[in-house]
């Protein structure tokens, strides 16, 4: 099975969201079963830590596996033309997607910033990417809290389902110890604007949390 991790924007909290999600699978299927892919990492340089980085630092999870890394904090497209670098096409993401999920029983693929945001010279997205796969998938998408959720959401589930992808829920990318008004009620609301289950919420600063912390924790954030 493919897990994609999807975003209703840039910084709500996808790879937090990833390392919950292959914490909690670790603990019900053990290493050696999970892997996680990062198709296009934007914004860092040379060995400077990434999001799979991230992602190892909360887990423990060594099966990680990096697409393409780019120096400017820009959409893949973008930032590839700036540094002239050639991107790999879709295509070649799918049949590496495709490899790994042959021999494992969790592959968890997270995007870079929104669905729509472009990762190959073609201008293909995420949505293409799921498209082109032959494996069973599905999507995850990630949300705010607060005000703007709402139509964040809905946008990017109604982009989903106008392309046929199938999607396992929404999960809030980073839910208050406190949460005020807007976001109570968005809990509600998600689901009635969307017609997709909230599946989980990551408590605040969990990203800050030790690997055991973190893993012992994890589990408890979905439903």
């Amino acid at each position: 099975m493919i897990l994609i991790v999807t975003g209703t924007d840039t910084g709500v909290g996808k790879t937090v969201v990833t390392a919950a999600l292959a914490a909690r699978a670790l603990g019900e299927i053990g290493s050696g079963r999970v892997a996680v892919v990062k198709p296009a990492q934007t914004g860092v340089t040379g060995e400077e830590p990434g999001d799979l980085q991230e992602v190892e630092r909360l887990t423990g999870l060594t099966d990680l596996h990096e697409g393409i890394r780019l120096r400017d904090p820009l959409a893949p497209t973008t930032a590839g033309r700036r540094e002239q670098l050639a991107l790999p096409s879709v295509d070649a993401h799918a049949k590496t997607i495709d490899d790994l999920a042959a021999d494992r029983e969790l592959v968890i693929v997270e995007g870079a910033g929104g669905l729509l945001v472009g990762l190959d010279e073609d201008g293909n997205d995420l949505a293409d990417l799921a498209a082109r796969l032959e494996s069973p998938f599905a999507f995850v998408v990630v949300a705010r809290a607060g005000l703007g959720t709402l139509n964040h959401a809905g946008l990017t589930v109604e982009a989903l389902r106008v392309r046929g992808l199938p999607i396992v829920g929404l999960v809030i990318g980073s839910w208050p110890a406190e949460p005020d008004l807007a976001e109570e009620c968005n809990l509600e609301d998600l689901p009635a604007t969307t017609g997709v289950p909230v599946i989980g919420r990551i408590p605040e600063g969990a990203g800050s949390l030790s690997r055991e912390a973190f893993t012992a924790a994890a589990p408890s954030w979905f439903s």
